[in-house]
């Protein structure tokens, strides 16, 4: 009797252990699934802000047609007043409401034209997701799952060193991090100039940056004993970076143009330097 209660008590056991174990991969799944989609958004979230803007703007052109043809249609239909009730007293219809048939055509074309516009606004933007779809596709292959994984457990290496009572790390970001906060802070520029060559090499400096992430990507997935979703992490930060440095390449134009007088003042004096001094500005 005590050893078939024992077999009973072992099956709901297993039978347990294994529903358990479904529902933590389907939660993993399910998990997985949310930070991919998340991630897709992120990459494609400029191409689908610049398709947005674009369609913005058809539509906002559309309703310029739409005021033109208006406008056209009405003045055309004071000249319908007259022209109508003789188009139905000698039965030409072609003289008959000028005014709406112009309106008519117009608003036609502005349809097709609009339609036009936002079928190759929505194929650019297929487009573009799929080259994301693809450069995610071909980084996932770079940054693939060739660490090769122990099959047990294995001691840890140790990573740092104590010297003094003091944890000292080969690599920490934070470190460089807080150098730059600090230089920023106490950061006393000689001149606007010199601000704009700062300015000039912020693009670099966030792609060097951005290759950091890249290179622990790599090594988190080629070397370290690491799974591949942490690699995968520091892909998703290298790409964000190296959006953040696209977009800090518009910096400088912006700083140039609004200081375009200031500027040329340094790089194109009147009569030298000290002569243009003399405006006193």
């Amino acid at each position: 009797m005590g050893r078939v209660v024992g077999k009973a008590a072992g099956r709901i056991s297993a039978a347990k252990s294994a529903a358990v174990e479904r529902s933590r991969k389907a939660r993993d799944r399910k998990a997985a699934a949310t930070v991919a989609s998340k991630r897709d958004a992120v990459r494609k979230a400029p191409a689908r802000k610049a398709a947005r803007r674009a369609l913005r703007r058809s539509a906002v052109r559309f309703q310029g047609r739409r005021l033109l043809a208006a406008v056209l249609a009405g003045a055309l239909g004071l000249v319908g007043l007259v022209s109508t009730p003789l188009g139905r007293k000698l039965g030409w219809a072609w003289l008959m409401y000028p005014g709406r048939r112009l309106y008519a055509r117009l608003m036609r074309t502005a349809e097709e034209q609009r339609d036009q516009r936002d079928e190759a606004t929505i194929a650019a933007l297929g487009e573009d997701e799929a080259a994301v779809d693809a450069e995610t596709a071909e980084q996932s292959e770079q940054i693939s799952d060739t660490a090769e994984r122990p099959v047990g457990p294995t001691p840890a290496a140790p990573t740092t060193t104590v010297i003094e009572g003091e944890n000292v790390s080969g690599f920490k970001f934070e470190d460089a991090a807080t150098e730059m906060q600090a230089a920023a802070m106490l950061y006393e520029p000689d001149g606007c100039m010199e601000i704009l060559a700062m300015v000039d090499g912020l693009p670099e400096a966030l792609r060097m940056i951005a290759h950091v992430m890249q290179i622990l990507a790599e090594r988190s997935d080629s070397e370290f004993p690491l799974e591949k979703e942490v690699a995968g992490g520091f892909n998703d930060i290298y790409d964000l970076l190296l959006k953040a440095s696209a977009g800090a390449e518009e910096l400088p134009a912006i700083f140039r143009r609004v200081h375009e007088q200031d500027i040329a003042r340094h790089e194109d004096p009147r009569n030298g330097a000290e002569a243009e001094k003399g405006w006193n500005v």
